[in-house]
């Protein structure tokens, strides 16, 4: 295959799985489990928060083990089939989750997100074996643009659906959207294979070069900077993703139409900052771009404390859609370049681990303060926190796309 043609059916599970991303966590489930499922009680979102953090606290365990392992094996494809399949089945099976069921709403969610999270662990890995380090940034930018894309087929896919009053059918729709459309990487993409005796124990070996790269991170210190920075920011982004439509919903009135126009709007201009940014990223260096978006993020949450009324939050949209595309392409982009080509999927394991383990204390903590004052406006507050000190570590981070730092060895 061409490198154009790699490229494009790489962006197309991009533009497949964001059918889940939207459908499932960010609008149409996670308004459906807390108005219809929990009842419409705050304690929806406790629930909601509990259900997404038990997930990341999964994938972050089992994460670098399983990059590890299809490092050695060079079998990315088999366990982003694995997941894919997980994911596809408990996300068309929510479909069977009806008012009241929230143990059952719960448990598929957490098994569905697992398999969706896991998944871009090996799915993130092929980065580096599909282009060059210089077209890093752009080429990550155009999967999370394509992956806009895909949210806004989702939607309009699902929008008869929600007119008819169907919500429940959205979910095997998009179920069906992810699996037709990730389709052609499985058939088409191949992985730089390594040849292993057949009698190897994969699991042990895995777990053996985890322990050894925990034991060596000293050798990675720009690396483990940039985890540590991640581990922060991250934990907003994700917080943001899980309650944006419920805060729309809860807390200023959105009706399920109006919040499909309202995602549109949000899609769009991530698709705008995904794929500007991710050019900008490579012209002025991956950290600075990072730093740029999260100024963007602390003003959206600024922005959404203050908002009266929903024409006055479709603004707030506009900019966390931009600052979303980016921030996210830009982070995955700067972990290529800084990681070692002998441990892409190791240490994008710890890249997921680091991602999925903070997406726990975010939601908790909205949920909690949710919960605990009765009011979202003071919970979405929260979010500030680790934005500001995502960026506080994030300026000790080396950026070898940045022209200083151009010729510093990887691990430095």
């Amino acid at each position: 295959m061409t490198e154009r043609s790699r490229i494009f059916v790489w962006t197309l599970y991009d533009f497949a799985n964001t059918s889940f991303s939207i459908v499932v966590v960010t609008f149409l489930y996670a308004v459906y489990f807390k108005e219809t499922v929990a009842g419409g009680e705050a304690i929806g979102d406790f629930y909601w928060s509990l259900s997404t953090s038990v997930s990341m606290v999964i994938v972050a365990l089992v994460a670098p083990t399983l990059g590890a392992v299809a490092d050695y094996s060079s079998s990315k494809k088999k366990f982003l089939l694995f997941f894919t399949a997980l994911c596809l089945v408990a996300a068309g099976s929510l479909y069977f989750v009806g008012p009241g069921e929230v143990a059952l709403g719960m448990g598929l969610f957490i098994v569905a997100n697992v398999g969706f999270e896991a998944a871009l662990v090996f799915y993130d890995a092929f980065l580096p074996e599909i282009t060059e380090p210089r077209k890093f940034g752009r080429v990550s930018g155009y999967g999370f643009a394509f992956g806009y894309f895909g949210a806004l087929a989702s939607l309009g896919l699902a929008f008869p659906f929600i007119q008819a009053e169907m919500v429940r059918e959205t979910f095997p729709v998009s179920a069906l959207f992810f699996l037709v459309f990730s389709a052609p990487l499985f058939l088409k993409l191949k992985e730089r294979r390594v040849e292993r005796g057949s009698d190897v124990n994969y699991v042990a070996v895995g777990a053996r070069r985890v322990l050894s790269t925990i034991r060596n991170l000293k050798e990675y210190k720009n690396l483990a900077v940039f985890l540590a920075a991640y581990f922060f920011y991250i934990e907003g982004v994700n917080t943001v993703i899980f309650f944006a439509g419920i805060y729309a919903s809860g807390t200023l009135g959105f009706e399920m139409l109006e919040l499909i126009y309202f995602f549109v709007v949000v899609q769009t201009t991530a698709i705008v900052g995904a794929a500007v940014l991710g050019v900008v990223a490579d012209a002025i260096g991956q950290r600075r771009t990072i730093m740029f978006t999260l100024v963007m993020w602390l003003a959206t949450v600024a922005l959404a404390f203050f908002v009266e009324d929903k024409t006055q939050f479709y603004f707030v949209g506009l900019l966390a859609g931009a600052a979303m595309g980016s921030s996210q392409s830009t982070s995955r982009a700067l972990m290529s370049l800084l990681t070692p080509d002998e441990k892409k999927t190791e240490f994008f394991g710890f890249y997921s681990f680091f991602g999925k383990s903070s997406a726990i204390l975010g939601p908790l903590a909205f949920g909690a303060i949710s919960y605990a004052t009765g009011s979202q406006r003071i919970a979405i507050l929260s979010i500030a926190f680790f934005f500001v000190v995502g960026m506080a570590i994030l300026r000790f981070v080396k950026d070898p796309s940045h022209k200083p730092f151009a010729n510093l060895y990887r691990r430095g």
